[in-house]
């Protein structure tokens, strides 16, 4: 397992900060047991920054033709949507809600070409709500398999998350399973997938980025 390479200054601010903290504790003139809670509370704090972080080494099913996850999370929605943005049709939507205490890389879903990548500033509100699939910040990334399908996902800002990142370009050349961005905090995933894709997963199921299949195309 590693660390997230785009969250390094975001943890280094973490430790900053609880050092700030547990050094202004021992200079006031505080209770001793105050000092012992307040300075393990900060450390918990510190190593929960290097925790949430986290990279996992993961090998999966994903490839042209399988759609694995890109998240870790619960599945809250499977159903038929309307995909405006770039797509322009009905769809099937798979959307995956992240916590606190889940991995927040995210990974490529399926082999392919980036045919469309966008990055939209936004609002943070609940990332469950159904309107910040739209409202949110959030980045939308489109893969065309070999076969011509197109898998279009957002990852969406949530209201602590503050910053989307994404390594889609067009014309870039993605493998099933390796890293696509990170979302920094609680978020979601929207996947919109072919209709005659075979989907494999269910409301309130509980998934792993790379290693749950999601559909076959």
């Amino acid at each position: 397992m590693h660390i997230d390479k785009d969250s390094h200054g975001t943890i280094l601010t973490a430790w900053a900060i609880a050092a700030a903290i547990i050094l202004a504790a021992c200079l006031l003139p505080l209770p001793v047991w105050l000092k012992w809670i307040i300075g393990i509370l900060m450390a918990l704090f510190a190593f929960f920054a290097v925790f949430f972080f986290r990279l996992p080494d993961r090998k999966g099913p994903g490839s042209d033709t399988t759609i694995t996850s890109v998240a870790d999370g619960e599945v809250v929605i499977v159903d038929k949507a309307y995909e405006s943005e770039y797509l322009k049709r009905e769809c099937i939507r798979v959307c995956i809600y992240m916590d606190f205490m889940n991995v927040h890389a995210n990974f490529w879903p399926v082999s392919g070409v980036i045919s469309y990548c966008q990055y939209h500033p936004g609002r943070h509100k609940l990332a469950f709500l159904p309107k910040s699939s739209d409202l949110n910040e959030h980045a939308t990334s489109v893969i065309v398999t070999p076969d011509g399908h197109e898998v279009l996902f957002k990852q969406i800002a949530g209201t602590f998350a503050r910053r989307v990142v994404s390594y889609s370009e067009p014309g870039l050349k993605v493998e099933a399973g390796a890293q696509c961005g990170v979302i920094k905090l609680g978020s979601r995933i929207d996947m919109f997938l072919p209709l005659d894709a075979r989907v494999q997963v269910g409301e309130g199921q509980i998934v792993r980025a790379v290693e749950t299949v999601i559909a076959q195309l």
